[in-house]
């Protein structure tokens, strides 16, 4: 001992540590596993607080005002009274589906519309984007057309064979074409939405007379106000719904934005959800990488601190000198991940493009604050404990390097971390389903694993023969035996960073592939409605003609709820206004005695020519309060039907496809009333829509072409910002894996130094070295890929809610690419470890 000891303040020692460190390259992957997680976290943040303040904001956009009001009829003068009372603004509008024609002199073609009328306050909330002429710039206008003039949608311009400028017949009027519509935001979604526009004045409405008294229109009413008015239009809309629920008003409601676009919400949501899942992930892989490293960067600090010892530095300076450091590279590290996790989110943006809406509002401080308490947990509360163990080095470990080797961490300690970071994973998860999933999977999976390395290295040593096996095999396995708790350290790391690779692999597979298979590239492009039955052979035969098949052709229905088990629904869905809404209006029934292709069974089974079988879509099931063996009656035109709930189905209603909420599982229905609908792929044929609408004026043919171009063009860019995430889970699984094979360097190095002492040729160990690192990262494979499907299978349904289908194959593949990459892993962190010179490494050793 010196006899006066070094006085070195706490913060330069840290400083001086950490410049040490930062040179020598130790703190490499500790920083690189914090900045992964801290991107990866702050760019799902930035994202999501981004676009939900634009939604929010945007929301009476999409709807066209603050709050809007549709109903059947003309909603009750005291709701626009009530509005204007409270300083808002009004609009009203009718929309319905007519039939729009060109002149004889630009062809005679017809076309089905979906007509608006819009009054001189329209838009209250939002721009049109237009155009003056076909080939003109787009416009963004807050207007509406003049009296005596349409504006139409571009595709039913070319449809009709008309321009800006020519007559447009609509019921008995004729209106001229002024503008072209490109973007109209409060369009909303439904069977109508699909229908080309044409947007006319209210005051022409009465001109066309094509409003009779059992038109079925859609009218609505729209207010709006100042900023300063917000509350004054919340308060209206609660008054509207009390209003509603007091009157007993039939067939009128609120609405609001997630009845604009549910299939774009659908495909949002379950992105975010995976979105969410990737940031997770990575956090928890992080998590593995800094424990990892950082034992790694203790152990290699040990003399260090057994010498500062000597020289008289208190253990609390130690200590706190450690803690410092830790603190500030938390800090550097979590601060650059959030730069990244900022540039990241951008480009989410840009791959998303029409998908979000433009022009997003600012990002609050939360995410960064979140990215940088994550960076703050992983490395104190994962990092610092097994350092701060080098504060307890003591000095005569400088003679004898034997003592003074780092403990097991404190289970305390480790228990209150674990929980703390979990708890923080869960919240971040956005939801709890999927929180819970992902974090519960992973501690029994890693429990599993250490349990199950445990015991296949025993049953290792009692497989392999000590005479008879390869050289190098016996070698490997003998190391493996030695230091058994090594192999679990090393097969439970590499298990947890292949099983998140593997969960996101399937997952995104399997979730795109539902997304693609749901809206696949000959998805039917046309519907056709009021098929007569006389008609439906001429109708296929002329499909056939024209080179159409796989089409979709099913009876259509309409009736109205009576009872559910005898009872009327009414005071079973007074409190959900969906229920409500669905009750209250006919549904679209239609029978077949086999379950179409494009459905799927998700309880109880189709049984084809059960009497009195029904199969309900799960959604309606779910929204009424529907189970198997319920008996639902229904009113069709006068004839009262009835049948018992047998089967449950899945829909995807954004496929194109005929769909019905609830079928009879029968082939033929001759007693009830019924027209066809038919869902196709149009052929490339040119005329052949206005041909068939010759051959069949009575059908209604609904081009859906722009809506399937736009649903698909929104899951190709989903799908390219998933993949922008998914990179860096990707990072954060090779640095576990990474992290792992170099865990047990030193050692490694200790062992290969007394064989080649003893005569080992540099070629065998490192045959030894393949040998074992293929081993283990097989078994860290097949341990990785059975835990991810079974995490995955329960992933797929309870939080993304699709089709789970990996195969019996991905166990074998999961085998194969668990060992070629830890035998990558190790030929990049073990490198060195075969070419240090024998005498540095045993100088190194313990006594």
């Amino acid at each position: 001992m010196p006899d006066s000891p070094v006085r070195l303040p706490v913060w330069r020692l840290a400083l001086n540590q950490t410049l040490r460190d930062l040179r020598a390259g130790q703190l490499r992957l500790v920083l690189l596993a914090v900045l992964l997680a801290v991107a990866a976290l702050s760019a799902v943040g930035f994202f999501a607080d981004r676009l939900q303040a634009g939604l929010v904001r945007d929301a009476a956009a999409l709807i066209g005002g603050d709050a809007v009001v549709s109903a059947d009829q003309p909603a009750p003068p005291s709701f626009a009274e009530q509005a204007r009372a409270g300083g808002l603004a009004v609009s009203r509008s009718a929309s319905f589906p007519s039939m729009a024609r060109a002149l004889p002199a630009q062809g005679g073609a017809t076309r089905l519309v979906a007509l608006k009328a819009v009054d001189a306050q329209y838009p209250l909330r939002g721009q049109l984007t237009l155009r003056r002429s076909a080939d003109g710039p787009a416009e963004r206008v807050a207007g509406r057309p003049e009296p005596g003039t349409v504006w139409i949608d571009e595709s039913l311009a070319g449809a009709l064979g008309v321009t800006v400028g020519d007559p447009l017949g609509l019921g008995d009027a004729e209106l001229r074409i002024a503008r072209l519509i490109v973007l109209e935001p409060d369009r909303g979604a439904g069977f109508l939405a699909f229908a080309p526009r044409a947007m006319i004045h209210l005051d022409d409405l009465p001109g066309t007379g094509l409003v009779q008294p059992a038109s079925r229109i859609n009218h609505r009413l729209a207010v709006a106000g100042s900023a300063q008015q917000r509350d004054a239009a919340v308060a209206w809309s609660r008054w509207a719904r009390a209003a509603i629920e007091s009157g007993n008003l039939k067939g009128i409601r609120v609405e609001s934005l997630e009845s604009g676009r549910p299939e774009m919400r659908q495909t949002l949501d379950r992105a975010g959800k995976f979105l969410s899942l990737v940031a997770l992930l990575s956090a928890l892989l992080a998590a593995v990488a800094v424990a990892i490293a950082a034992r790694g960067f203790a152990e290699a600090h040990l003399d260090d601190c057994a010498m500062l010892r000597v020289l008289g530095v208190p253990r609390r300076h130690i200590a706190l000198a450690y803690t410092l450091q830790f603190a500030a590279l938390a800090l550097v590290a979590g601060g650059a991940g959030v730069l990244l996790g900022w540039v990241t989110h951008l480009a989410f943006l840009g791959l998303l493009g029409t998908l979000v809406p433009a022009e997003l509002p600012p990002a609050g401080w939360w995410p960064a604050l979140l990215g940088l308490g994550v960076g703050g947990v992983l490395l104190l509360g994962f990092g610092l404990p097994p350092v701060l163990q080098l504060a307890q080095v003591p000095p005569l470990r400088v003679m004898r390097r034997d003592v003074g080797g780092l403990r097991p961490a404190s289970l305390g300690v480790l228990a209150g971390g674990t929980v703390a970071f979990a708890a923080l994973l869960v919240a971040v998860a956005r939801d709890p389903m999927l929180g819970l999933i992902a974090v519960g999977g992973f501690a029994a999976a890693t429990l599993l694993f250490a349990v199950l390395a445990f015991g296949a290295v025993r049953l290792l040593g009692w497989l392999v023969p000590e005479a008879g096996a390869p050289r190098a095999l016996r070698l490997a396995t003998r190391q493996l035996v030695a230091r058994p708790a090594y192999a679990v350290l090393q097969v439970s790391s590499l298990a947890v960073g292949l099983m998140a690779l593997v969960l996101l692999v399937l997952l995104r597979t399997d979730l795109v592939d539902s997304w693609r298979r749901a809206t696949p590239p000959d998805a039917p492009d046309r519907f056709v409605i009021n098929l007569q039955p006389d008609q439906v052979t001429d109708f296929e035969a002329m499909l056939k003609d024209a080179g159409v098949g796989g089409h979709d052709l099913f009876p259509m229905i309409r009736g109205r709820l009576l009872t559910i088990n005898g009872a009327p629904p009414g005071p079973a869905i007074e409190a959900d206004e969906r229920a409500r809404r669905l009750v209250e209006r006919e549904f679209n029934l239609s029978h077949a005695a086999a379950l179409p292709g494009h459905n799927r069974v998700t309880a109880g089974a189709w049984t084809p020519e059960e009497a009195d079988g029904l199969s309900v879509e799960e959604g309606l099931a779910q929204t009424l309060g529907l189970k198997l063996g319920d008996r639902l009656r229904f009113d069709i035109a006068g004839i009262e039907r009835e049948g018992r709930v047998t089967s449950l189905r899945k829909v995807e209603w954004g496929s194109m496809r005929a769909n019905f909420f609830v079928m009879f599982t029968v082939s033929a229905m001759p007693e009830l009333p019924a027209t066809w609908m038919a869902a196709y792929r149009a052929p490339t044929e040119r005329g052949f829509d206005n041909r068939l609408v010759q051959r069949f004026p009575n059908l209604t043919n609904v081009d859906v072409t722009a809506s399937i171009n736009q649903l698909q063009s929104v899951l190709a860019q989903v799908i390219g910002a998933i993949e922008t995430l998914f990179a860096f889970t990707l990072a954060a699984g090779l640095a576990v894996l990474l992290a792992a094979v170099t865990a047990t360097r030193e050692s490694r190095a200790r062992e290969y130094a007394v064989m080649r002492a003893c005569g080992a040729s540099s070629r065998l160990l490192a045959q030894v070295q393949r040998v074992e690192l293929l081993g283990v990262g097989a078994l860290a494979g097949l341990l990785a890929t059975l835990a991810a499907m079974g995490v995955g299978a329960l992933l797929a349904r309870y939080a993304f809610e699709f089709r789970w289908t990996a195969g019996p194959e991905v166990p074998l593949l999961g085998t194969l690419v668990g060992a070629l990459l830890a035998l990558a892993a190790g030929w990049w962190g073990l490198r060195e470890v075969l070419r240090r010179p024998v005498v540095e490494t045993l100088r190194r050793a313990p006594e």
